[in-house]
């Protein structure tokens, strides 16, 4: 009886561990280009709700200084999956090896044009021949401030475009200098220094330009041929994430918070201006296509307009 108790207690020894490494999380180095701007925080949120280890994913997040250095990461073999913007695309037409995979947010409605609490302007025509400030020559935020001045009729030079970094401390103390007139960031940047009597949100700049992938989701091309199955997984939970965040507004809320640290009310303003402008298919629009293809060229990003079918696949989307 004994024996037969041992043996028992082995065999079911086993079947635990075997259990147990069969259900061994894949481990997903990931990658966000912005701590802090909303079409990025899913991946936070997923990984606080659980929506990523309920798809058998252990996701391991890195936090980078911009788009730039989120590929430089990826190109160099340490991030699986980058969550970024549709303007890095540019890179992967100059030869990054990787693909887009997802439109994750088309508008660029999270972004927004501040001026300082003070300043005299109160409409967005008085911004002409005005200093705005950008994250870096080359980014999505400088070509926002170009497009504002062409879809104004201001010409090329109808604004000065400003290098002034992402950050917050850059931001406020060029308001607090007059180092710019106006600033073109993340709204939730711009709600807590609303919050804080630094600045005002002037208007989000969807209100003169159309989709553009602002928020983007890509894959490396070693991952894409040797683990599609993974790459689909972190999509499925990506859009469980989007739909938990729909329906739960005081538990996103509340993550959004603790990952950017501004207030659970800055992060309620930043939750009802942003949560209907997650895709709920993540497919590439034409409109998004076209408007990128035309920041590439206008932000000599790459020489020639690149086959915009070639940086991206949909293959991994779930059907919804």
């Amino acid at each position: 009886m004994k024996s037969f108790l041992w043996r028992g207690l082995a065999i079911a020894a086993v079947v635990l561990a075997f259990g147990s490494l069969a259900r061994a999380d894949d481990v997903l180095r990931v990658g966000k280009a912005d701590r802090a701007a909303t079409p990025i925080i899913p991946v936070d949120v997923g990984v606080k709700a659980g929506m990523f280890a309920k798809h058998g994913l252990d996701v391991q997040v890195s936090n980078f200084g911009g788009g730039g250095k989120l590929h430089q990461a990826m190109a160099a073999g340490s991030i699986d999956i980058g969550v970024g913007a549709g303007p890095e695309m540019a890179l992967i037409a100059k030869g990054s090896p990787e693909l887009a995979i997802c439109d994750a947010f088309p508008s660029a409605r999270f972004i927004g044009i501040a001026v300082p609490e003070d300043s005299p302007i109160h409409d967005v025509a008085q911004l002409k021949g005005k200093k705005i400030g950008v994250s870096s020559g080359g980014s999505l935020t400088s070509w926002l401030a170009l497009q504002l001045a062409r879809k104004k009729g201001w010409g090329p030079d109808g604004v000065e475009r400003v290098a002034i970094g992402n950050g917050a401390s850059s931001i406020v103390s060029a308001f607090r200098t007059h180092a710019v007139d106006a600033d073109v960031s993340a709204t939730s940047v711009l709600f807590n220094m609303e919050a804080d009597h630094v600045g005002r949100l002037l208007i989000p700049v969807s209100d003169y330009e159309g989709n553009l992938a602002g928020g983007a989701i890509y894959a490396m091309k070693p991952l894409i041929d040797s683990k599609p199955d993974v790459i689909r997984r972190f999509l499925a939970a990506w859009f469980d994430t989007i739909d938990f965040m729909r329906t739960h507004k005081a538990e996103a809320v509340k993550i959004m918070s603790d990952v950017t640290g501004f207030p659970v009310a800055v992060e309620g303003k930043e939750y009802d201006l942003t949560i209907s402008g997650f895709s709920t298919t993540g497919r590439f629009d034409a409109e998004s296509l076209e408007n990128l293809k035309q920041s590439f060229t206008d932000l000599k990003l790459v020489d020639t307009p690149p086959d915009m079918s070639k940086l991206y696949t949909e293959a991994f989307l779930p059907k919804r």
